[in-house]
């Protein structure tokens, strides 16, 4: 049956920024469909409250308190989560963030708010795939799922560190996929629009309708498409982006209609 090939019984997923929002609400569908959950964030009451979702749906979660700005704590991260359940099939690289960093001017950016920024959102990821790649080399087989952002296709006005982070990200994601596809690793992006967590953020974005749906994202709708692409249906899906913005960027890399004026 087609749908057996979209089972994700038996695998173990890592979800990194899995408290809350977008990783959160991966971790629950990902469970839903079969998977245990090895959730990652630094805010534990978060991951705690994921944790119980997971379990409500009948799989396991370890929980892995981890800053992935911090390589010694995402090598500790992925030891435990092999400590536990013996292996990883799925990284899922979704931690990240940058809204307190929009709407500086680039002579005000110090050195050391540089080198979070791009840490949080792109060293990270790098942190966690070297981690992982080892014990998915071994096996043979893997996924390994980037989230980028709209903004690592585009620019954005006074968004400096966190586009040129999820630039990089999308680059990072081809190299692995070329680097580790003789190995059975399938290495994607998605790329989502904007999914707005607080009313700031939602004014900002004008509720949305300068997307062509005329609305922003809802947590839940990304986690279809993680699930596809962690499963055997998208095994020869490899290097790829997908976005999922509501038609934000399919009138080319600049977006296009109306678009916000201020900065946060």
């Amino acid at each position: 049956m087609i749908l057996d090939s979209f089972s994700l019984d038996g695998k173990v997923v890592i979800i990194t920024g899995a408290g809350r929002g977008l990783g959160r609400a991966m971790a629950l569908r990902l469970a839903n469909c079969g998977a245990d959950i090895v959730a990652a964030a630094r805010t534990v009451s978060q991951l705690e409250e994921t944790a119980e979702g997971v379990r409500k749906l009948g799989r396991r979660c370890l929980i892995t308190p981890t800053d992935v700005s911090v390589s010694e704590q995402v090598n500790a991260m992925v030891a435990a989560a092999v400590n536990e359940f013996g292996r990883v099939d799925v990284l899922i690289n979704n931690a990240g963030g940058g809204e307190d960093q929009l709407g500086k001017p680039l002579d005000k950016i110090t050195d050391t708010e540089w080198r979070r920024g791009v840490d949080v959102n792109l060293s990270s990821q790098f942190y966690c795939a070297r981690a992982v790649i080892p014990h998915m080399v071994g096996q043979k087989r893997g996924k390994i799922i980037n989230i980028a952002s709209g903004y690592g296709l585009r620019g954005g006005k006074h968004n400096y560190m966190y586009a040129c982070a999820k630039g990089g990200t999308i680059q990072l994601t081809r190299s692995m996929a070329l680097t580790y596809a003789q190995f059975d690793i399938q290495t994607n992006c998605i790329v989502p629009g904007i999914f707005a967590h607080n009313e700031q953020m939602m004014q900002f974005y004008k509720g949305g309708k300068f997307i062509p749906m005329g609305r922003v994202g809802d947590d839940p709708e990304i986690g279809p498409l993680a699930v596809f692409l962690a499963s055997d249906a998208a095994n020869h899906i490899n290097g790829e982006f997908v976005a999922i913005d509501g038609g934000g960027l399919a009138g080319g890399i600049a977006p296009t209609g109306v678009t916000p004026a201020n900065s946060i």
